[in-house]
């Protein structure tokens, strides 16, 4: 039988969810319930954090804090990258229900890219607090997505000078995210590139950025940066041939927003 715990604090939450042995966290639910629902899922703990006031977006000088269970809907009409990708995923319904945490902790679908708000996150160059084993803690969100049984509490960043976002969009995907690039230029003028829609999860375009002057050459090389996977919603092949127009495209939008 599971057990249903419901914390009705951040401290709280993360007392009850310890090591996060055999522990399921709970959020919008879009990814776990029906799991759940299938069988496929019996967790022994069901940590629901609903409760836990680990909602909502503040800001504090140049550095935005996003709690973990804020809604994606929330992030429409935030400046891009990251309004533009909350806009992407799935569908209203969907971006009304499902949380920023669970979006950001999914894995790769087993018919369908997850995790779209990754790529606009890892283009922020944002860290994530979290806690678990060894207690909490904060480090990159590039580092946080190779960690397991850590329940996170939030993800930050610097506003950066300014983000574009690009998608491959055409019918019939089910509103699942095929391929997206999100790109930022820092205060400093760095550019930082990320896709999603890869085979697992998102991913920095690094090879890309060292060639950002250069939009048509970075669209090439970023490919060296990814893996694809063959899907129900496209094949790697067309995400081979379609990934360098997504980086020209995000390359251009921030050459035109300088």
């Amino acid at each position: 039988m599971t057990s249903v715990l419901l914390p009705s604090s951040a401290a709280e939450a993360a007392a009850l969810y310890g090591d996060g042995s055999n522990v399921t966290v709970i959020a919008g639910g879009t990814i776990v319930m029906p799991t759940l629902a299938g069988g496929r899922t019996l967790p022994g703990k069901a940590l629901v954090l609903t409760r836990a006031g680990l909602a909502g977006i503040t800001r504090s000088g140049p550095r935005t804090t996003i709690g973990a269970t804020t809604r994606v809907q929330e992030l429409v009409g935030l400046a891009d990258p990251l309004g533009g990708c909350a806009a992407n995923v799935a569908d209203g319904e969907i971006r009304a229900q499902g949380t920023v945490g669970g979006n950001i902790r999914a894995g790769a679908g087993a018919d369908a890219p997850r995790g779209d708000l990754q790529s606009a996150f890892l283009a922020l160059d944002a860290v994530v607090r979290s806690t678990g084993a060894g207690g909490e803690r904060t480090e990159p969100l590039e580092q946080f997505l190779d960690a397991d049984q850590r329940l996170l509490l939030d993800v930050s960043f610097e506003e950066p000078a300014a983000g574009a976002f690009a998608a491959i969009e055409y019918p019939h995907t089910h509103a699942y995210t095929v391929l997206a690039v999100s790109g930022c230029r820092a205060q400093d003028g760095t550019i930082r590139l990320a896709a999603t829609g890869l085979a697992g999860h998102g991913a920095r375009l690094r090879s890309a950025e060292a060639l950002a002057s250069d939009p048509v050459a970075a669209g090439v090389a970023a490919l060296d940066d990814v893996a694809f996977a063959d899907d129900a919603v496209a094949s790697s092949w067309y995400r081979t041939k379609t990934l360098p127009v997504l980086v020209r495209r995000v390359l251009t939008q921030l050459e035109e927003s300088a």
